[in-house]
């Protein structure tokens, strides 16, 4: 999770300048400081996306070896027959 750096007390003053009340100043600067973090990073993204293509390759490599030892017995048993 990425640690927002803000500096509340600041934009407090800011506001207070500006015309608000302690209260407002203060509401109001933890609802920016919340608001303006991205919780998705292009850095998470990719590590996730990775993440599930390596899993859909593993499964992938799973399902064709099964399908060749079938393709294989079939063939087998059809020669048998022949």
């Amino acid at each position: 999770m990425t640690t927002v750096t803000f500096d509340t007390l600041k934009f407090v003053q800011t506001l207070k300048k500006s015309g608000f009340d302690d209260k407002q100043a203060v509401a109001q600067a933890f609802s920016d400081a919340q608001s303006e973090g991205q919780p998705v990073t292009r850095d998470y993204f990719d590590m996730h996306l990775k993440a599930e293509i390596e899993a859909s390759k593993a499964d992938m490599i799973k399902w064709i070896a099964g399908l060749l030892i079938a393709q294989a017995g079939l063939v087998a048993a059809l020669v048998k027959l022949l």
